[in-house]
C-alpha cells in the first residue's frame, strides 16, 4: 500500500511518499489544521485513507491537535517544504558538500576512492554538510575523519558547482563543494581505509593519473589564488 515512514521525526531526501499521502501533506501545506473530511478531498475509501494519515501520524509528520484536526508537526513543515507542490513526489535538490586540499611540502593530499559510484577514482576527499553544521565544521571534521590529520590553517578559496552527465545525457550526479585549503599539516596520516586510500603527490603526478576526477585541474588552479572564487561545470562522464 505504498511505502511507509522509517522512523518518527526523520526526513531523508528522496523519500517518495504514497500519491495519497502526498495529496494529506499538499492539503496542509496550504491549508494548516485541516478536518478529516478535508483531508480526504478525493474521496478515497475510508479505510485506505486512514491508513495512510496514520502512517503521517506515526513518522512524525502529521499530528492531531487537541480540537481533532490535523496539522503538520516541525518536521512535517520542514518535509513540505521539499515537496513539488505541482507534480508528486520530492524535489531533488543539488548536494551541498566540503572538498579539503592539504598542501604540505608542495605535495597534495590526494584520496583514491575505493567504493561506488567512481570506484578507483582519484581526487580530493570531503564530505556532506550536515544540517546545522558550518562548511568550515564540516571541513574539520571530514579532514580528520579521512586522513587522521588536523591542520592549523584552513582557508575557503572558492565555490564550485559541478554537474556531471552520462554520455547519453542523463544528469548522475549535481554538487556544490565548498573548497577548502589546509596548511600547516600534522598529525599520522592514514593510509588506507574501508572506502578510500591517502596519499601524497605533486601536481605533476596528479594530472597524470589517468582515472582522475574531472575538474582536479581548475580546483588545483582555483587553490593559488589570493581572491575567492566561483567555478561551474559540466562535464560528461565514465566510471560512475
Amino acid at each position: 500500500m505504498g511505502k511507509k515512514w522509517i522512523k518518527i521525526g526523520v526526513v531523508k531526501t528522496g523519500i517518495e511518499p504514497h500519491p495519497i499521502q502526498f495529496q494529506i501533506l499538499r492539503y496542509l501545506v496550504f491549508h494548516p489544521k485541516a478536518r478529516f473530511s478535508e483531508l480526504n478531498a478525493l474521496k478515497v475509501p475510508t479505510d485506505q485513507f486512514t491508513f495512510h494519515l496514520k502512517t503521517l501520524v506515526d513518522g512524525g509528520l502529521v499530528t492531531k491537535t487537541e480540537e481533532g484536526k490535523y496539522d503538520l508537526t516541525i518536521v512535517g513543515k520542514e518535509f513540505g517544504n521539499r515537496l513539488d507542490t505541482d507534480g508528486v513526489g520530492v524535489e531533488k535538490l543539488a548536494k551541498v558538500t566540503t572538498l579539503i586540499v592539504c598542501i604540505k611540502k608542495g605535495k597534495y593530499l590526494v584520496q583514491q576512492r575505493l567504493k561506488q559510484p567512481y570506484f578507483g577514482y582519484y581526487g580530493f576527499f570531503g564530505g556532506k554538510i550536515k544540517y546545522g553544521d558550518t562548511p568550515l565544521q564540516t571541513a574539520k571534521r571530514e579532514l580528520e575523519d579521512e586522513t587522521g590529520l588536523m591542520a592549523k590553517k584552513m582557508t575557503l578559496v572558492s565555490l564550485k558547482h559541478k554537474m556531471d552527465y552520462s554520455e547519453t545525457g542523463k544528469l548522475l550526479e549535481d554538487k556544490y563543494f565548498f573548497i577548502f585549503r589546509a596548511e600547516g599539516i600534522k598529525g599520522k596520516l592514514i593510509e588506507e581505509f574501508e572506502g578510500g586510500r591517502n596519499l601524497w603527490l605533486t601536481k605533476t603526478e596528479i594530472l597524470k593519473i589517468p582515472n582522475l576526477f574531472d575538474g582536479v585541474d581548475t580546483i588545483l588552479a582555483s587553490i593559488g589564488k589570493k581572491q575567492f572564487s566561483y567555478i561551474e561545470k559540466k562535464y560528461k562522464v565514465r566510471g560512475f
